[in-house]
């Protein structure tokens, strides 16, 4: 017995890969809207502007948490970022060295500061050191660990970033300088490095953003009032109010700076993409 023949005509009721594409993405925006509409409904906004957002008490806060909280986070940050970059780049010339030892050396750092928390890295700065050398300090105090502490983690990855922009670096600019008169050391200062620095750009403004946050391990050292830093800061009025407000306050002095960074970094990526 023979079969039916096929339907000679296609199936118009099937839709094509765009309707399916768009019915996903009302399904998925339909889901995003339940659940923020569910979460709208089911929080106690009560009690979380009570416990989060007490008008008078943030107004208490100021100005010693823009003069002493944030101006120490930004001195922590900057000092820790500069030390960290000029560590980065000897350790990242060491990487490319011919000499085998400095590339060993290099590489060992590298994967030890990378693979360890940098709250163990601010631990050992703030116990280990004072026991390793009894009777000497840290320039500069608390400070000054601050800036060894961030400085050394983040050596470790700018070190692999200044490393990969040098490479990235076209070989015919070093044959150039050398062609011209220019010794290797001198090619490396004058010509690769700046080049490549223009191509790190947005990866270290990044971590200068990663170092501000992280910069929140100080009270893992012991500070003074005036010493204190926004995280520091706002847990302790926390403390003493009972009140989560100096916590949301001091975040939002956290926004402040990392918003406006994190939106420098896509500029420039973005201005680096077009001009490839």
């Amino acid at each position: 017995m023979d079969r039916p023949a096929a339907q000679d005509h296609p199936v118009t009721s099937r839709l094509t890969r765009r309707q399916r594409r768009r019915v996903l993405h009302g399904l998925q925006y339909a889901l995003f809207v339940l659940v923020i509409a569910l979460v709208g409904i089911g929080a106690d906004w009560g009690r979380l502007a009570h416990q989060f957002a007490q008008g008078d008490l943030a107004g208490e806060l100021f100005p010693e948490i823009i003069t002493i909280a944030l101006r120490n986070t930004v001195i922590y940050t900057l000092s820790g970022f500069v030390f960290g970059l000029v560590l980065g780049l000897v350790i990242a010339l060491m990487r490319l060295s011919s000499v085998a030892p400095y590339r060993w050396a290099a590489t060992v750092y590298i994967e030890f500061f990378r693979g360890l928390p940098a709250l163990l890295i601010f631990i050992f700065v703030g116990v280990a050191v004072p026991l390793a050398f009894p009777g000497t300090e840290i320039p500069g105090g608390t400070y000054g660990k601050v800036a060894l502490g961030l400085g050394l983690v983040a050596a470790a990855y700018m070190a692999e970033t200044i490393r990969a922009g040098i490479q990235a670096v076209p070989r015919g600019q070093m044959e150039a300088a050398r062609s011209l008169g220019f010794s290797h050391t001198r090619a490396m200062v004058s010509v690769i490095i700046p080049q490549a620095f223009r191509i790190i750009i947005p990866p270290l403004t990044n971590e200068l953003v990663l170092l501000f946050k992280d910069s929140s391990l100080v009270l893992f050292l012991g500070v003074t009032l005036e010493e204190r830093e926004l995280t520091k800061f706002g847990r302790d009025l926390a403390s003493q109010t009972a009140n989560s407000t100096p916590i949301l306050v001091a975040g939002l002095c956290y926004l402040l700076v990392t918003v406006p960074l994190s939106l420098v970094v896509r500029r420039l990526e973005a201005r680096a993409d077009s001009a490839r």
